[in-house]
């Protein structure tokens, strides 16, 4: 089992921001404020940003992938509109994934640095 998660940024203050308002949509909190890190969560920091000044802008094909679990499509739908209002980039809109599995609904972002997250709930369909 995955304890916790954290991708690069480079400005911190700025993805702080971001993070704050998108997982914000979806039910976390800033936990953690350190120096060169900010750790977010519901109850215990499980998905932290870390500020590396000197990393390069992540290309299309590559950076981080997180996927986070929501309880249903409209927190998926407020995590996508939420990142969009604060700076990400859309990534794959909210949306029926048949590719991926009966009810998987998924919204993908990229944060100011490239990095994909998506939000994730499995909803019933009628099979």
């Amino acid at each position: 089992m995955i304890d916790h998660v954290s991708v690069a940024v480079r400005d911190l203050d700025r993805a702080g921001k971001f993070y704050q308002a998108m997982l914000g949509a979806i039910g976390y909190q800033t936990l953690v404020v350190r120096p060169h890190t900010i750790g977010f969560g519901k109850t215990y920091p499980e998905f932290w940003i870390n500020r590396r000044a000197n990393m390069r802008p992540v290309a299309d094909d590559s950076g981080a992938h997180v996927a986070l679990r929501v309880r249903t499509p409209a927190l998926v739908d407020a995590f996508h509109a939420a990142a969009l209002g604060s700076g990400g980039t859309c990534d794959g809109a909210p949306g029926l994934r048949p590719e991926f599995g009966a009810g998987y609904y998924a919204a993908f972002i990229r944060d100011p640095d490239g990095n994909r997250i998506e939000a994730v709930t499995f909803i019933k369909t009628g099979t």
